[in-house]
């Protein structure tokens, strides 16, 4: 029957460090480091030494002084009468002593062996090779009836790769383990204490005798000590398997967890510490080839992906934004971290390349790791669905992401998906089946293959890929930033050069003001004066009068544009009502006679500088007359609406209109889409306008259509609440 998950949490959490006891094939000794005294023996003391734990004390104790000057964690000789192997360690605040009997080992043999091994390992080509000769040499050096190499997944659970035995006991070769097997407290101990053996799967823990003080040995951290008591439901698990013997070495790549040697026999089995070490020292140096095969892999991949990273670069670099280049770089993009779909995204833009999720599936993933606090910056998984069960998961069969967080001002990211792939395991037994009898869990008792398919992962991440993703993260801030400061450089330059050229507009405007006010009034005198002018004369004398005049009102015009870029702005109630009012008023001369139909809606207030507004109404009208003139009847609505951000102001007209394809020159300097001969003006009115409303914080816009008419309309922001 299934147990529950309170005693599947229970089993996982058992003290295996602090057992309390030790395994019989050898004796220990508790020491206090600071006087060597004697704090607790085990109970089998004479019956392994042949002394006692006092008399055994004195003989070593000189050896252990020495040792303790050395400031060195483990100390290891050969006692004899009886041949003992004893080895001491220092922890917790304790010395531990363990001693257990010694064979007669041929060392020329066992060096001739490990040396050959370690040729071996150089030599071979492939991995798979590499590691089968690590489990023949094992089983062959221990006398095992099964070696196994077993490695772990990244979700811990257990892959047999490689097998030496006699054929006493089945063989495991490919078949998987689940991670509750070796629980994490336990895999803790593997990467700490490297060598564990256990002789007989039968046997009774031998307790220890206090001679200080402190009665409890359950306190004694044993986690260096070779002779631990191991669980009892490890030894279960041992003998549901049918091994009565068992010794496990731990394979550490670069400080990690890779896998384990393990070994097995039907029968007790011991095995020397001298062998043991032997083991330690060849499975080791597998360690280091596989690391080595490793680095050469990763190494190789990285410089393949350093090319594409090169070639993403220059896409970058040709485009004018950063994502753009990525995303007309489609087959680049997928191949840096072997994809089958990327993304670009923004609060704005969502830029998709190859096999992508729906949009909103993917926003709800981001959203998802902004909330759980998954990532910052980076985030991968192979499983997305078990990393958020609560959702429901890609529809597409998306299962593997790796997300970068580009930039977390604009909340944009670039994110890389990967396809589902379908593949049978086989275990050893079912693994989903938990055993429950009197009240407790018990392992298994099945090993018998069990096979199944696996779904809802994808290929998992390489860690070149990964590094390659992160490269590019590096490389597209860097380019964000230096065009961030080129265009800070730019801005700067320009707002000199509008300081410049707004001063030097300012002075020139200044200065012209007075010549042409000459022109004009010496013309009109020369005519009132000469009265013998002919008509030609006169009517010269005219025209110079009227362009002096228009050059005039031009230098006026450029003098109060160039004045806004720099005078202050007030920041007052404006009853927009009265200013229309004042500026129909003075034009009451400029629409006497004519026909015009007015329609004033009543204005919202508005914030700002009255006399600057006071210009927006007057230009904007002033354009609606003007363009009407051609109109038996004209047609100005002036009209406001509320909106979101502030107040829209409109006024429409029955005028000429203007062609919308060249709406956007309608508001630059000098740029007019009538004949100057036709309609009067000097090319600044509207520009004027645009530099005023966007002083206030606002915005300018127009419609038309050819002799149809036009529309200009002015956002201003809404006044602050009282």
């Amino acid at each position: 029957m299934s147990g529950s998950r309170s005693d599947l949490d229970t089993c996982a959490r058992e003290p295996i460090h602090v057992p309390g006891a030790i395994q019989p094939h050898g004796s220990l000794l508790v020491l206090d480091p600071d006087g060597l005294a004697l704090l607790w023996a085990s109970a089998n003391f004479e019956g392994i030494t042949g002394r006692t734990p006092i008399e055994l004390l004195r003989s070593v104790e000189a050896g252990l002084r020495d040792w303790q000057a050395t400031g060195t964690h483990t100390y290891r000789t050969r006692l004899q009468h009886p041949d003992l192997d004893m080895a001491a360690h220092v922890h917790q605040g304790r010395v531990i002593v363990e001693f257990e009997r010694s064979t007669p080992v041929f060392q020329n043999e066992l060096l001739f062996r490990l040396t050959g091994f370690a040729q071996q390992m150089t030599a071979t080509e492939e991995l798979g090779n590499a590691l089968s000769a690590t489990a023949c040499l094992i089983a062959d050096l221990t006398g095992f009836d099964r070696a196994l190499v077993y490695r772990f997944d990244p979700d811990w659970n257990g892959h047999v790769v490689a097998e030496a035995g006699n054929g006493t006991l089945p063989s495991y070769l490919g078949l998987r383990f689940p991670a509750a097997d070796i629980p994490a407290q336990a895999r803790n101990l593997y990467s700490l204490n490297r060598i564990r053996l256990i002789p007989d799967a039968n046997y009774i823990p031998v307790p220890l005798t206090a001679f200080g003080e402190q009665r409890d040995a359950g306190g004694i951290d044993m986690t260096f000590t070779q002779l631990r008591s191991v669980s009892p439901i490890h030894l279960e698990y041992m003998r549901n398997m049918g091994t009565l013997s068992s010794m496990s070495i731990s394979v550490m790549v670069d400080g990690r967890l890779w896998g384990l040697l393990s070994c097995h026999s039907r029968n007790p089995h011991r095995v020397t510490s001298d062998i043991r070490e032997a083991c330690d020292f060849a499975v080791q140096s597998l360690a280091m080839r596989i690391s080595a095969d490793s680095r050469a892999e990763t190494a190789a991949l990285g410089v393949e992906l350093a090319r594409v990273h090169t070639g993403l670069l220059a896409a970058m670099a040709q485009a004018g934004r950063w994502d753009e280049g990525l995303a007309g770089a489609p087959a680049a993009l997928l191949e840096l971290t072997r994809s089958h779909g990327a993304t670009i995204l923004s609060q704005e833009s969502f830029l998709p390349v190859g096999e992508v999720p729906e949009e909103h599936h993917v926003r709800r993933l981001v959203s998802r790791l902004s909330q759980h606090g998954a990532a910052t910056d980076f985030y991968f998984t192979d499983s997305i669905a078990s990393e958020f069960p609560q959702d429901e998961g890609f529809t597409d069969g998306t299962c593997g992401v790796l997300a970068l967080r580009i930039s977390e001002v604009e909340d944009s990211w670039l994110i890389w998906f990967r396809q589902e792939v379908v593949k049978a395991v086989t275990w050893g037994g079912n693994p989903h089946k938990v055993v429950q009898e009197s009240g407790r869990i018990h392992p298994r008792k099945s090993f018998e293959a069990w096979r199944e398919m696996v779904r809802g992962r994808s290929a998992p991440w390489h860690p070149a890929e990964i590094a390659a993703a992160r490269d590019l993260r590096s490389s597209i801030v860097e380019i964000v930033l230096k065009k961030a400061e080129q265009l800070a450089r730019l801005a700067a330059d320009l707002q000199k050069s509008n300081r410049e050229l707004e001063a030097f507009s300012y002075s020139i405007s200044h200065d012209l003001r007075a010549p042409f006010r000459h022109i004009v009034g010496f013309s009109q005198l020369l005519t009132e004066r000469e009265k013998n002018l002919g008509e030609r004369s006169r009517h010269y004398l005219q025209m110079i009068s009227d362009s002096a005049l228009a050059a005039g009102e031009l230098v006026d015009d450029l003098l109060t544009f160039s004045h806004l870029g720099r005078a202050a702005i007030s920041a007052d109630k404006v009853d927009m009502n009265k200013l229309v009012a004042e500026v129909r008023r003075g034009l009451a001369e400029e629409t006497a006679g004519r026909s015009i139909v007015w329609q004033v809606d009543h204005l919202p207030v508005a914030t700002g500088d009255a006399t600057l507004l006071r210009q927006v109404w007057y230009n904007l009208i002033d354009n609606a007359v003007k363009y009407t003139r051609q109109r038996e009847e004209a047609h100005i609505k002036i009209s406001a609406d509320a909106t979101d951000d502030g107040v829209l102001y409109r006024i429409a007209d029955n005028g000429v209109g203007f062609d919308m394809a060249y709406k956007s020159k309608l508001f630059g300097v000098f740029q007019r889409l009538q004949r100057s001969e036709d309609f009067e003006g000097t090319g600044i009115g509207l520009a004027l306008i645009k530099r005023i409303v966007e002083r206030h914080g606002g915005s300018v816009d127009a419609m038309g259509k050819i002799d149809e008419g036009a529309c200009f309309t002015f956002s201003l922001p809404a006044p602050p609440e009282e």
